[in-house]
């Protein structure tokens, strides 16, 4: 027992890191010290060593099969009975392929060298004990135990834990841009016990040990304790790790011990760099490679077999054949033996050796096209595209399937507050809404702005900046000595000539996101709400749930609380405002001051909003008269919305004056005001607020739009400046800030004026509406029916909002005792300094805190649609690719965006699958599969691919109108159950039925699984493209992986394979570049084993005519000058530059895209068709001459000088035949090419006397230019082997139905008529008219069979439908979505079901009833755990 009881301690010693102040064992020996263990800072990331440079580098190229095949050649030439060439010249060629790449492998290795050697060689400062201070050294020789004192926008040099800041409250601020491209600034705090400090940090006074878990790649994560000399602990977390990489900020002196070093730090474990991936067709091309050694062997062989039957010929051994020394002569079959190596010797091009040279030139090339293109690049942020595998780019032109994520990538990730409820009652900021319909990202405001600076106001307000505009008179925030990250040597900074408020250098801080309208009734209550914390004192209000005034003050106050905020200023930038502004009293009365505060919110925006906003009343008094005074839960109307507003469809300048401003009923001038109100923020910088997320950001900004500004934040204290100007700063007892587990954030503060402590927690309503006070434990009835009244309101806003594709939170708060929380708070310090387990305990204490919590309300937060995303979709679907979206939020936002943006259509049917049952999974997919089965038996014959029954693409003219595309959503749960019972075959079947995917609430490890399950179960070319770092799983499953550089940070990017900035991109990246690249690239290859063959055969068929002896009729230098100069660059050119269709053709016809899916260029017939090519014209080049040559007395090299020329001249015609554009370069490349061959060959046969004797080349070539019959059998040869050829491209150009034909004949076409042809094309391949569908529906529906779940449905109304059975539903969403929905701000009546509708019982009886969006849910009633929404479809 004991013995296992240590081997227990022992793993468990293993898990974890022990660290020690080095300080003590300064001056001792290195062994006598325990960190001494642990590897050092000094990193490497280089290769190789000059030593090691040469085997290392062979050893790697010799993996690549054609390399070792050449280099066995070699060996093979070096043997004297096999030999066929001069072993020196046969090394040339393979030492020029391998030396470029290794010169090429060097020089990557050496930058590598450099920037670690200036990396390794930085200085920092570093705690001595003999110094008694801290000393200079080099980032290499911090050890895991030192002491680093760090500066203000200084590089930290290894994983640090933080234990003493320059800020008073202990906080240390960081830049991570280095580390994942993020530029908002984040928070580390001092470990507890240390923030505490006077004065400077003293290393020595430091005898406590650090206990932590060992080095891994968890940037997020880290976890330990800190065990004091009396042996009480104190744990701390990721809030206090520095990684190494990142950049101080706004902190003047930070100083820590060192954690973890060099390549054991987080950062370099992330380190791992783009992989390599294989490219299709280089997976196609080493296939090939091997049939072209299946021929080589059949030639050697008939060579081996020929060599030995004519031998066989002679009587007695000829005078050729010598005896070894013993004068034996050779056995046939060995003789045969050593023909079949020499062969291989002689025939050994036939695998082009050049080949790949080219291919990595080719795609060099096609990258730079591809980085230089400007409609890849943007303007805003100043990024092109960038290439980060260059390895793969042909691949773009052949996904078939695409995995994208939703937030940030389909969408700005620009979170836009759009509308609230509160308390049941819906606000739905109209003017808001109409602000951001037309709102562009261009900075229109600026000529406003310079009208409202030349008004004439009080020389005290105008010398100041703005406080309620974000785009004013201001200067843009810089910070100083802010590093950012150069991409592909572009800097992320802003163009010359753009507008410098395009971007904001604080991150979710643009205008679009900053410029909230209020709405006007929720001012009402706002300023209610204000006067109600006004009248508070030290007493306990009483039933403070009960009042709506103190409910709306808490949304507003948790909206400006409950987050992570910095605020900083734009005098002072990013530095945090700490000190809070004085709260003494006001001189001139609340309301006045509100009423100016309001009406300064209300006219500073960028535009008006209100046609008959009054200007000469209280603003106080005309809320009070449009806004209804009844309390919400008095109404049955549960939303309230403000008509006041513009109906001419545009907005009205703030043209006003200071009159308008004041309104002549205020009693005092503005002058007086703004002198009596200081703490009103108008004389003071407009305040700026720095958040982790766009979330928290635009809370932040709505409840700053409503006067509830956070004003500074301390890890003590926060201050929140009210609508009347007075401050109330709150204790900040605890935070618990977000994760993806709980989906949800929570503060602890204690109120200042009631002393209470409250819970503010806001989150995902299916978790907050689960954590909700249950209202049956309620005694009070009245109270009870409020509290349900309540939640089923919200419910039902929030489904509203999430049709509307909102992203919603809802706001909660709670308020606990003393005792309570000194108890929770004991039970959270246990759990922080625990090691074991110490995640679960943090949960379980988070759940104890975050529970019977009391509704406030809601948010709708719209994450606003990508330029150009709609377009990109439908013209990826129409170039025959399938998109699916991949994304954690929620299945309704998730499914209103598709819609939005086309992915969805109005008329498809859309099955939802949620469930967490096996049998209930596979019974809805049989079903499901059933079902679209049926719809598609009508239309012709089922094909099969991948195993799977297919729908046939065209329909049937028997059906009275066209079938409806099918549409899948599934969430997360549902996926579990798929991937671990099995059912992924019946899943991917019907994902083949269906035009669009959908798979809400899914994991970054779930992204990837079904990346992979596509990708090999169905052997498809997949894409994944993404912005987050929960993106970096699926983007490195995929085939090609793209990263969007968006507001997410550039994880994504950093494991990508090609970065862009906007989805849109993707369009012509892979509708043109990517057909581009492929079809150049697959035509060069196919190309290259052509030419090839070719000329390899010229010397197989010599073998005939010289005893298959091994002999050639053409010059060995001329026939590696032959592969390596004279036809090698033509086919470089023509990969980089030829285009066989032009950008504008591929984008507007997106079906050519196929001719890349379905690998039209280069597949088995391709390849077959060019061999059977090249041996046909390899016939023809070699038998003319030798008919016209036979029976003269001309030597071997006059004989083969002819073929030879007959051959080059041959393949470059053929080269030209496939060119698609001729430019200037083409024709001087083929021009030059033919013309150095000639060169060459005169100065080589005029100086070669003795190259090759017996018989040598010397004045061949000169010779031969002065005989007719040269010129003649040069001109004619020619023709008749390329006459197959240009006769089969005729007939295809003139009589060929593929598209690429087609659109080749309307590219040659002049503009107008080119883009008439276009449309002609696109109006063929259109579907039928929605009217005639519309028409068909109008008819009577034929009956429904029982098994059929569909229902008939009218164009008028916007049916859905759904089973429920048991804890699954599964409905066909069909129809038109012109139904009027039940929105708030519409005011309209219910939509009533249309008579053809009709409910379907689980036994499938009809049953009465009606449901349409305007009314509520025939569903149970609500219960805690489930709130599945199902507004937006029928309940079966």
């Amino acid at each position: 027992m004991r013995k296992e009881g240590k081997k227990r301690r022992k793993r468990k010693e293993e898990k974890k890191r022990v660290v020690v102040s080095n300080l003590p064992f300064e001056g001792w020996s290195p062994k006598e010290n325990p960190n001494q263990q642990y590897r050092g800072n000094q990193i490497k990331t280089s290769k190789y060593t000059i030593l090691s440079f040469i085997p290392k580098n062979v050893f790697e190229q010799l993996h690549r099969f054609a390399n070792f095949y050449f280099v066995g050649i070699v060996i093979l030439n070096f043997i004297p009975v096999v030999s066929a060439f001069q072993p020196g010249v046969s090394v040339i060629p393979v030492c020029v392929i391998l030396a470029v790449t290794a010169i090429k492998d060097a020089w990557e290795d050496f930058r590598r060298y450099t920037s670690d050697k200036v990396i390794n060689n930085q200085e920092c400062f570093i705690y001595s004990r003999r110094e008694q201070s801290f000393v200079q050294k080099r980032w290499k020789d911090v050890r895991v135990g030192d002491f680093v004192q760090m500066q203000c926008n200084e590089v930290i040099p290894a994983d640090i834990l933080l234990l003493f800041s320059s800020d008073p409250s202990g906080i240390c601020h960081l830049e991570t841009a280095n580390l994942d491209g993020e530029t908002n600034l984040k928070q580390r705090c001092v470990v507890k016990g240390f923030s505490q400090q006077e004065g400077q940090f003293q290393p020595e006074h430091f005898h406590n040990t650090v206990v932590c878990e060992k080095p891994n790649n968890h940037l997020n994560k880290f976890k330990g304790y800190m065990e004091h000399p009396d042996q009480t602990r104190t744990g701390f977390g990721s809030e206090s790790l520095l990684l190494r990489g990142c950049t101080i900020r706004n902190t003047e002196v930070a100083v820590g011990i060192v954690i973890y070093t060099g390549h054991e730090t987080k950062a370099m474990l992330n380190n791992s760099g783009p992989r390599y991936k294989r490219s299709k067709i280089e997976r196609r091309m080493n296939t090939d490679i091997f049939f072209c050694i299946g021929i080589l062997f059949l030639m050697c062989l008939c060579g081996a077999i020929g060599h030995s039957l004519w031998n066989q010929t002679f009587k007695e051994h000829p005078p050729f054949d010598v005896p070894d020394a013993n004068g034996n002569f050779l056995p046939p079959a060995l003789g045969g033996f050593y023909m079949f190596l020499t062969m291989i010797i002689l025939l050994q091009v036939l695998i082009p050796i050049s080949l790949y040279v080219s291919i990595e030139l080719v795609k060099l090339g096609q990258v730079f096209f591809l980085h230089n293109d400007l409609d890849l690049y943007d303007e805003e942020s100043d990024l092109p595209i960038q290439c980060r595998a260059l390895n793969i780019t042909e691949d773009l032109g052949q996904i078939q399937y695409i995995f994208s994520d939703k937030t940030g990538t389909l969408t700005e990730n620009k979170m836009v507050f759009r509308r609230c409820t509160i308390m049941g009652r819906e606000y739905c900021h109209q003017e808001n809404a109409k602000r951001l319909e037309t709102l562009k990202e261009v900075d229109s405001d600026s000529e406003e702005w310079t009208q409202y600076q030349c008004l004439s106001f009080p020389a005290r307000w105008a010398q100041r900046p703005a406080t309620m505009r974000s785009q004013g008179g201001t200067q843009p925030l810089r910070r100083s000595q802010s590093a950012r990250v150069p991409i592909q040597g572009h800097s992320r900074q802003r163009s010359v000539g753009r507008c410098e408020s395009s971007q904001p250098p604080v991150a979710f801080s643009s205008s679009i996101e900053k410029d909230v309208t209020p709405d006007k009734n929720l001012l009402t209550k706002v300023r209610e709400a204000a006067q109600w914390l006004e009248t508070l004192s030290d007493a306990k209000p009483a039933k403070p749930s009960q009042s709506t005034s103190s409910s709306t003050a808490d949304f507003f106050l948790a909206l400006a609380i409950c987050n992570s905020v910095m605020v900083s200023t734009t005098t002072e930038p990013r530095q945090r405002v700490t000190i809070p502004p004085s709260t003494k009293a006001l001189g001139t009365s609340l309301e006045k001051i509100q009423q100016l505060f309001q009406r300064l919110k209300l006219m500073s925006l960028s535009q008006s909003f209100s046609s008959t906003a009054p200007s000469d009343t209280d603003l106080g008094e005309s809320l009070g008269a449009n806004g209804p005074t009844t309390d919400s839960d008095e109404k049955d109307d549960t939303s309230v919305c403000s008509g006041d507003y513009s109906t001419d469809g545009g907005y009205r300048s703030s043209t006003w004056d200071q009159g308008d401003i004041l309104g002549s009923g205020s009693g005092a001038s503005l002058e007086e005001v703004v002198l009596e109100a200081p703490d009103l923020g108008l004389a003071k910088p407009e305040l700026c607020y720095e958040a982790e997320s766009p979330d928290e950001a635009a809370l932040v900004h709505a409840a700053h739009a409503y006067s509830f500004t956070l004003v500074s934040r301390t890890p003590e204290q926060v201050t929140v400046r009210l609508p009347q100007g007075i401050c109330l700063t709150f204790d900040l007892l605890f935070t618990l800030g977000f994760d993806s587990v709980r989906k949800r954030m929570s503060v602890v503060v204690r109120h200042p004026l009631t002393r209470e402590i409250i819970v503010y927690t806001k989150g995902a309503d299916s978790v907050i509406m689960d954590l909700l006070e249950d209202p049956g434990c309620v005694t009070d009835a009245d109270l009870q029916k409020k509290m349900k009244k309540i939640q089923a309101r919200t419910q039902k806003h929030l489904d509203l909002y999430a049709r509307d594709g909102l992203r919603t939170l809802c706001i909660a708060k709670k308020v606990i005792s003393e005792e309570d929380f000194r108890r929770w708070a004991n039970f959270r310090h246990q759990a922080e300094a625990s090691l074991d387990n110490r995640d679960d305990l943090l949960m379980e204490t988070a759940q104890h805190l975050e529970n019977q919590l009391t509704l406030l309300g809601a948010t709708g937060i719209e994450d606003r649609l990508q330029e150009g995303v709609p377009d990109t979709i439908a013209a990826l679907r129409e170039a025959g690719i399938q998109l699916w979206v991949l994304t954690g939020d929620k299945q309704e936002t998730a499914v209103n965006i598709a819609y939005s943006c086309r992915l969805l259509s109005q008329m498809d049917t859309v099955y939802s699958i949620n469930t967490e049952s096996q049998e209930t999974c596979e019974s809805i997919l049989n079903c499901a599969l059933e079902e679209v089965k049926q719809l598609h038996q009508l239309q012709k014959p089922d094909c099969k691919l991948f195993g799977f029954r297919l729908p046939s693409e065209t329909p049937s003219t028997t059906s009275g109108a066209a079938v409806p595309d099918a549409g899948l959503v599934i969430d997360g749960k549902t996926l579990n159950v798929i991937f671990q019972g099995k059912l992924e075959k019946k899943f991917l079947e019907l994902t083949q039925y269906c035009r669009s995917v959908l798979c809400c609430r899914s994991t970054p490890l779930q992204k990837s699984m079904i990346v992979k399950l596509v990708r090999d179960k169905l052997s498809v070319m997949t894409l994944s493209i993404g912005d987050g770092a929960n993106d970096v799983s699926m983007i490195q499953a995929a085939d090609i992986g793209i990263g969007i550089s968006g507001q997410e940070g550039m994880q994504a990017v950093m494991s990508s394979d090609f970065a862009i900035s906007r989805f849109k991109h993707l369009k012509k990246l892979l509708l043109v570049h990517g057909h581009w690249c492929y079809s150049r690239l697959a035509r060069m290859v196919v190309y290259f084993f052509y030419k090839n063959v070719c000329y390899v055969n010229l010397l197989f068929w010599y073998q005939f005519f010289c005893g298959f002896s091994g002999s050639t009729m053409i010059d060995y230098w001329q026939m590696i000058f032959f592969n390596l100069f004279f036809t090698s660059l033509p086919p470089i050119i023509f990969g980089i530059l030829d285009k066989d269709i032009s950008a504008e053709t591929l984008l507007a016809l997106p079906e050519l895209y196929k001719n890349g899916q379905n690998s039209e260029c280069y597949n088995l017939s391709t390849f077959w068709i060019s061999m059977m090519d090249a041996f046909y014209q390899s016939l023809i080049c070699f038998f003319i001459p030798y008919l016209t040559y036979k029976g003269s007395d001309i030597d071997v090299f006059t004989f083969g000088t002819p073929i030879n020329t007959i051959s080059l001249t041959t393949i470059l015609l053929h080269q030209a035949m496939e060119m698609k554009t001729w430019t200037f370069i083409h024709g001087l490349v083929l021009l030059g090419s033919f013309l150095m061959y000639f060169v060459v060959s005169l100065l080589y046969n005029a100086i070669c006397v003795t190259c090759n004797s017996p018989a040598n080349p010397y004045w061949v070539m000169e010779n031969q230019l002065s005989d007719p019959t040269f010129y003649l059998v040069c001109i004619l040869t020619p023709v008749v082997a390329l006459l197959p050829r240009y006769f089969f491209l005729s007939v295809q150009g003139t009589y060929g139905k593929s598209l690429i034909s087609k659109a080749e004949k309307i590219d040659k076409l002049p503009v107008d008529k080119r883009n008439l042809e276009i449309q002609s094309w696109r109006n063929k391949k259109r579907p039928a008219p929605v009217t005639e569908v519309a028409q068909s529906a109008h008819h009577p529906a034929p009956p429904v069979p029982q098994q059929d779940f569909r229902t008939s449905t009218p164009k008028s109304s916007s049916p859905h439908k759904r089973k429920h059975v048991e804890d699954w539903m599964l409905h066909g969403q069909r129809g038109s979505r012109e139904c009027r929905r039940e929105d708030p701000c519409l005011g309209g009546p219910s939509a009533k079901l249309s008579s053809g509708q009709h409910l379907l019982e689980p036994n499938r009886t009809l049953v009465p009833g009606a449901y349409s969006r305007g009314q509520n849910d025939v569903r149970q009633p609500l219960s805690r755990g489930s709130h599945r929404r199902s507004q937006s479809s029928l309940t079966i």
